[in-house]
């Protein structure tokens, strides 16, 4: 239909009020009352578009108390009440651009022969029970998921914890698992050759949670962790990783090389915490519930430290653990890349943990002082480093000293007292 023949509705009902009143169509129209709803009476309504039919534009409304869709009422009235009535059909479509307050179904109107019904007020809208073999909506699940970091978060998990079952659920998820049916996530697990048993176990034990926060029923696969024994770098292949990383990430390494930390415990250290003149750190908030400590650090490490940047109430920053990781991998790989040593690709921040941890066993015997350095409640987990290969037969530097002072140096260099011959002190340190 031509635009030039469309009239619209309020200029068809000013001609025929001027009509009627003896004053011409040109004539200024009076403010108009609002258009009330004909369902609920309420006078929140709202202009949704037009209708175009035989008889021109037709205004159209929507309510915003009851979501009602109808058309302007003085217009069928306008031609005698042409015989038509309307039909509305709830629709789900996009929220109104201008209006926040109206709800997303929406109602578009059939020609029937019946009279107008509101679906809108007959129910709220029930979804329809998913066929055998259909999955949800990886939307949904996706929300399912946040859900369930979120009841980690207030349950008190550490972010370590609910970062990697995140991952895990993310992860079983892109492989084309169906979280919300068990079976799907046993065959996804069973057909990835890729991921050992630990990993495996892990992805096992975040499901498991994730099916009793959804009261889904499942019966765990039975996966047994493989226990290995730690990779234990030489001192001189950390120290020339050290050597060839930044000056931030270098820090984290001796940082973690000294003390023995965890890389997340490392992260969370203040300013307040440090005692450049006494060389002194403390570690009050330790992570997987292990105990706070106190470590004496090296000239060494304070040095690297006063070089930090200190604006900010942390060591390093607002630097999350993933960021940490990702920096450090990448200068890993250059330094691989310069010292052709492909050794050092297997050390990791926590290696250096295990590291900590045998060389303070070899030197001092003590399995009670390693738990105490490394926080551990329980002894089980520390006596790993009680099995790990003997040391004997490794190269070893040498050094003498003469009086108390040069002993002293060479002990808080990491040498280790042997005997005294001649009034002269032996040390050794493994190479």
């Amino acid at each position: 239909m031509a635009a030039s023949t469309m009239l619209s509705t309020r200029s068809i009902l000013d001609k025929k009020a001027g009509s009627k009143n003896g004053k011409s169509a040109g004539s200024k129209r009076p403010a108009q009352p609002p258009i009330k709803c004909p369902e609920c009476d309420s006078l929140k309504t709202w202009k949704d578009g037009l209708r175009y039919t035989n008889l021109g534009p037709m205004q159209r409304y929507i309510c915003r108390n009851c979501a009602y869709r109808f058309s302007d009422p003085d217009f069928q009235h306008a031609f005698n009440g042409s015989d038509m009535s309307e039909h509305v059909q709830n629709v789900l479509t996009k929220k109104l651009k201008r209006h926040a307050d109206l709800p997303n179904p929406r109602q578009v109107c059939v020609a029937l022969t019946e009279g107008a019904k509101n679906l809108a007020i007959s129910g709220a809208r029930q979804e329809k029970p998913m066929r055998e073999g259909t999955k949800p909506d990886k939307a949904d699940v996706k929300g399912k998921i946040l859900e369930f970091t979120w009841k980690l978060k207030r349950d008190g998990y550490s972010n370590t914890t609910i970062e990697h079952y995140g991952k895990f659920l993310k992860s079983l998820l892109k492989k084309g698992a169906d979280l919300m049916n068990p079976e799907s996530v046993k065959d996804v697990i069973a057909t990835q050759d890729q991921w050992g048993n630990n990993t495996k176990c892990l992805v096992v034990a975040a499901y498991h949670s994730f099916t009793s926060f959804n009261e889904i029923h499942w019966k765990p696969p039975k996966y047994k962790p493989t226990r290995k024994l730690p990779f234990i770098p030489l001192e001189k292949e950390i120290d020339a990783l050290i050597v060839y990383c930044g000056k931030k990430t270098a820090t984290r390494l001796q940082l973690l090389k000294e003390t023995g930390m965890r890389i997340g415990e490392a992260l969370k250290l203040k300013w307040i915490d440090v005692d450049l003149e006494r060389k002194i750190i403390t570690l009050n908030n330790p992570e997987k519930h292990g105990n706070p400590r106190a470590f004496k650090i090296s000239d060494k490490l304070v040095a690297m430290l006063n070089r930090l940047p200190k604006n900010n109430d942390k060591l390093f920053g607002k630097t999350s653990v993933a960021i940490a990781v990702s920096n450090f991998y990448n200068q890993r790989k250059r330094a691989v890349a310069k010292l052709q040593n492909p050794r050092l690709l297997r050390i990791t921040f926590h290696t250096l943990r295990h590291w900590k941890a045998t060389m303070e066993y070899q030197k001092t015997r003590d399995i009670l002082h390693v738990m105490k350095l490394l926080g551990h409640k329980n002894i089980q987990n520390t006596l790993i480093y009680t099995h790990l290969v003997s040391y004997e037969t490794d190269d070893y530097h040498s050094a003498t000293a003469d009086n108390v002072q040069e002993a002293r140096k060479l002990i808080e260099s990491g040498f280790e007292y042997i005997c005294t011959t001649n009034d002269i002190m032996l040390f050794r340190k493994r190479k």
